[in-house]
């Protein structure tokens, strides 16, 4: 493994070793050559940087909408999706697994959902130490009206890509997907 080059910033313009770090790892050691590794890199580091600013321009854009036309955050959406897939609902610690974040992060949202009447939650009656979320019936329309602007926000917004390139870019961006998992799987 190389070097680490360790900088750290306490403020704004200021530098110190003790506050918060930012790692630079050098590259591991490769069969190609210097040159053809460093390109390789920067294409990597390029790639990642544009997924994440379109992933950035697109989320930013659709929350002023959510925002906007809805006086609802996305987060509050992606809960509603995972219930509207789930007639007869789904166990609460399912949520945090298939949206990817903590249960303490989705505690305030679904009470939030609760509370404003979008979503239910009941103890199951196999096990009350288990919470079973439900979407209402005005959940579930409220949540098809936001579904429906959200493809067309989305149309819109992708509107100069056609047809055949955006599936050209969904199959290209599938394989990478696997690829980053087979990388992650690796010891």
């Amino acid at each position: 493994m190389g070097d680490i080059e360790v900088v750290a910033f306490s403020g704004p313009g200021c530098r110190r070793r003790s506050d918060l770090a930012v790692a630079k790892e050098s590259p591991p050691v490769s069969p190609k050559s210097g040159v053809d590794q460093e390109a390789e890199y920067r294409a990597q580091t390029r790639l990642w940087l544009r997924l994440l600013a379109c992933t950035t321009l697109i989320e930013g854009e659709l929350r002023r909408r959510f925002r906007e036309e809805f006086d609802f955050t996305m987060p509050r959406f992606d809960v509603l999706a995972q219930l509207d897939r789930e007639p007869s609902g789904l166990v609460l610690g399912e949520l945090p697994k298939r949206l990817m974040v903590s249960a303490g992060n989705l505690t305030p949202i679904v009470d939030r959902l609760v509370e404003d009447g979008y979503i239910t939650r009941t103890p199951s009656n196999l096990d009350r130490r288990v919470q079973i979320v439900c979407m209402t019936v005005e959940g579930r329309k409220a949540f098809r009206r936001m579904a429906k602007s959200h493809g067309s926000w989305l149309a819109e917004l992708l509107a100069g890509f056609s047809a055949d390139r955006l599936d050209e870019l969904t199959s290209e961006l599938d394989e990478l997907k696997g690829t980053v998992k087979d990388a992650m799987q690796k010891p």
